[in-house]
């Protein structure tokens, strides 16, 4: 694996530039994947956040879905955040009738569980461990279960609420880190794709 491995954010919808920032202050080099052939170029993914709905529907037209799941199937490391965590989820509360994933986390993901965008809010989370860090959280998912392969990385609200993941290759919060100027998360991710 290269010093800077190459990373793509997922492009059709959502927070690109911002991945795409953090992902370069954190030493990889940052691409954009719109279609199979750059999905292959790349040593890992971030899933952004913006609407899981829009970002499958849109996967699916570019004929992306399929690929993505063989490329995640296959231990492509992939990171979600937000809505990238309801497209790695498994399995999905209130999600519109017929909505599909990417899959790869064994866990089930309740779509908008911490309300609507007028209930966004900010709070210091421990993620892995490592202290606190500012998390932003907008119409945010949480996990309501997770399976035995997933390691809790980070709760909210008390303790109570499951707001980061991981399992394998593949990370998932809630919340946006790439919204804040602490690429703590992003450096996590960056280590994860050069470990494989």
């Amino acid at each position: 694996m290269s010093i800077a491995p190459t990373i793509g954010v997922f492009a059709l919808q959502g927070d690109v530039r911002e991945h795409a920032r953090a992902l370069e202050a954190a030493g990889a080099k940052a691409v954009a994947v719109r279609r199979p052939a750059e999905l292959e170029a790349v040593d890992g993914l971030v899933v952004p956040g913006g609407e899981s709905t829009t970002m499958w529907k849109l996967a699916d037209t570019f004929e992306l879905l399929e690929p993505l799941r063989l490329r995640i199937k296959s231990g492509m490391p992939a990171y979600g955040s937000c809505a990238g965590m309801i497209m790695l989820a498994d399995r999905i509360e209130d999600g519109v009738e017929g909505q599909q994933t990417i899959g790869g986390i064994d866990m089930v993901v309740r779509r908008n569980a911490f309300g609507r965008q007028v209930d966004s809010f900010e709070a210091d989370v421990d993620f892995a461990g490592r202290g606190a860090l500012r998390a932003v959280f907008i119409r945010a998912p949480w996990v309501e279960s997770v399976g035995s392969d997933v390691e809790v990385l980070a709760r909210a609200e008390a303790g109570d609420r499951i707001v980061a993941v991981r399992q394998g290759p593949l990370l998932a919060t809630s919340f946006h880190p790439e919204l804040t100027e602490d690429v703590g998360v992003h450096s996590y991710f960056v280590d994860m794709v050069r470990e494989l």
